[in-house]
């Protein structure tokens, strides 16, 4: 499954894939849908990463997998898993932690958190998601 209302991704496999009851998200790292700008990095002349804000990704990131969870007809609530890779953990585990908890509140999900030295593009986070989909719909 693909769709236009999350970022393209980086490479030959798809935003998601359902296999029985059971959703599979990619990798879902927080560049813009259409844009693939990173919110939050500044660049110098050249193009090198000088900055950017873990918490302006964490809220771009999360939307991203809302938009792919509702693009295959699953609910931010169907979580069941979530790994998420830090490229700094020391720096960036308390912010994304607090807005983790402000986004996640309610969802009953079991979450892995992984530091990590590199993504494949300028990114700080990246959320890796499965999602459990109720056959007969959902309450």
């Amino acid at each position: 499954m693909r769709t236009d209302a999350a970022p393209a991704p980086v490479g030959a496999y798809p935003h998601a894939r359902r296999v029985g009851n059971l959703l599979f998200l990619s990798g879902v790292g927080p560049r813009q849908p259409g844009t693939n700008a990173i919110p939050g990095n500044a660049y110098d002349v050249d193009g090198k990463l000088l900055a950017y804000d873990i918490e302006a990704q964490c809220r771009q990131v999360f939307a991203n997998v809302r938009a792919v969870l509702e693009a295959s007809g699953a609910r931010w609530e169907d979580l069941v898993d979530v790994t998420v890779f830090l490229t700094d953990m020391a720096r960036d585990f308390p912010a994304y932690n607090r807005l983790y908890a402000e986004h996640f509140a309610g969802v009953d999900a079991c979450r892995t958190t992984l530091g990590i030295t590199a993504l494949p593009t300028p990114i700080a986070i990246e959320l890796k998601c499965v999602a459990s989909i109720d056959p007969c719909g959902h309450p």
